[in-house]
């Protein structure tokens, strides 16, 4: 048995008049999905609790760009498209030009392609002209923990105490650290952080990247936009999950209050999920191993990284 405890929510923050971000929170079994709400700009945190039955959850973040209505609009039909084409299964519903058949990750990656086609020809109207979006989105099941990502948006674990970072950003900075040219450092204040090398609807094809994590007892997740990564680093956001392990709900009320105490100068959006249950083994002293999962092979997943405790 698997049991997940979802805490989810989003903030317009302090300087933006509307909100871009937007989650994805799906139970596959039954197509019950949420979204994310706000009352009088103060931000609503939903909270589920599922039993993980094969089928499966989503659990995703979605940051649009393209200022005014229009990035509101892409993460919108980001993950509404996401969500309907996971529970609709139509076959006709892709335009991936490697299909994953019927498996959680696949049809995920699937979905996530074709809201790229959609919000990208929707991008096409003059009012809608030059709008995008990132989505991570993960999905969980009894036997693995899967990321499929575009763009910027993080997912982190905090696991035996200590927190990684499990996904890459997508960014002009993240290729500038990798070739050496700049350190971790250096691109925290680096004037092109804010450009993204992938988003859906910026280009008519997309690649996103995928991965598997094994998962084990108590992991916690932590799904964000950048509004919150750019203001509370890994470390910070442990601290604070670690001070409100009893109430996850209140973690993520803390989250927010933090950015915004930080600038709040975007839109902040998290979702925080534990994972527990007798089918998860105990946790373990083991590095993290992500294993990369190529439209290629979806079964055949090879080690990718060892994430870095940050």
């Amino acid at each position: 048995m698997l049991n997940v405890e979802v805490h989810a929510t989003s903030h317009v923050g302090r300087i933006r008049k509307g909100n871009e971000d937007n989650y994805l929170v799906l139970r596959l079994s039954d197509a019950k999905k949420w979204t994310s709400r706000q009352d009088a700009g103060d931000a609503v945190i939903e909270s589920q609790e599922f039993e993980v039955d094969e089928e499966g959850i989503i659990l995703a973040v979605s940051d649009g760009m393209g200022g005014a209505l229009a990035g509101e609009v892409a993460s919108k039909m980001a993950v509404e498209t996401v969500g309907e084409t996971m529970t609709e299964a139509d076959p006709d519903k892709t335009v991936s030009p490697n299909d994953f058949g019927d498996s959680l990750v696949g049809r995920l990656y699937d979905s996530i392609v074709y809201a790229n086609h959609k919000i990208h020809q929707k991008g096409r109207e003059p009012e809608f002209q030059g709008m995008g979006a990132t989505f991570t989105g993960v999905g969980i099941t009894n036997g693995a923990v899967d990321l499929v990502q575009i763009g910027d948006s993080r997912t982190y674990l905090i696991r035996n105490g200590k927190i990684y970072q499990v996904t890459k950003d997508q960014s002009l900075v993240q290729q500038l650290i990798d070739s050496g040219q700049i350190s971790p450092e250096e691109a925290e204040t680096h004037a092109l952080k804010n450009v993204i090398l992938q988003a859906l609807g910026a280009q008519n094809e997309i690649y996103p990247v995928a991965a598997r994590l094994t998962p084990q007892r108590d992991d916690i997740l932590i799904i964000c936009s950048d509004g919150l990564s750019n203001k509370i680093d890994g470390v910070d956001m442990q601290k604070i999950v670690f001070e409100h392990l009893d109430d996850l709900q209140q973690a993520a009320g803390k989250l927010i209050e933090v950015a915004n105490e930080r600038g709040g100068e975007d839109n902040i959006t998290l979702i925080i999920a534990r994972l527990t249950g007798s089918s998860l083994e105990e946790p373990t002293e083991d590095e993290i191993r992500l294993e990369a999962i190529s439209p290629e092979s979806i079964h055949d997943t090879a080690e990718q990284d060892t994430a870095e405790i940050l």
